[in-house]
């Protein structure tokens, strides 16, 4: 039985982080069939329309706190790693285009400065970097993880 919800992203920074945990967290816990999204310039918004089911096993059982994630905390990059950075970046920008998504919705700073310090070598490890679920990694894990390759 497919479902659908709308999510608001504000764009001014005091929203931003908040509708943006708020969507993440929903992303974590359904499965998500279609994602619409369209941008209402005069209120400056994302609406953010979601096709999804319940995964039936969130009801009726307790998630397993999961393992902390590994995050880069303002860590110094060397110069490999900067170029890591600045390859997902361009990556993420030209994603962003392509699929008519703000930057932010594909990917954080925080987040692919966490690949590029962690340097996953397959999709499981990219579960283990903060920000990155089923979801996120389904949709990039596979070019995140080849531009890591061809560095």
């Amino acid at each position: 039985m497919m479902k659908v919800k709308v999510f608001k992203i504000r764009l001014p920074e005091e929203f931003l982080y908040k509708d943006q945990k708020m969507l993440d967290a929903f992303l974590e816990v359904n499965e998500i069939i279609k994602v619409e999204t369209a941008f209402v310039s005069d209120e400056c918004y994302w609406s953010v329309v979601l096709y999804f089911e319940e995964l039936q096993t969130a009801k009726n059982t307790v998630k397993e706190p999961k393992a902390v994630k590994y995050t880069a905390d303002n860590e110094f990059l060397n110069a490999d790693e900067e170029k890591i950075l600045d390859a997902l970046k361009y990556w993420r920008s030209e994603k962003a285009k392509e699929q008519n998504l703000p930057t932010y919705f594909i990917a954080s700073n925080k987040e692919l400065t966490s690949v590029a310090k962690y340097k996953p070598a397959k999709k499981e490890e990219l579960l283990e970097i903060k920000g990155f679920g089923k979801h996120k990694i389904e949709n990039y894990g596979e070019e995140i993880l080849e531009i890591l390759e061809s560095i």
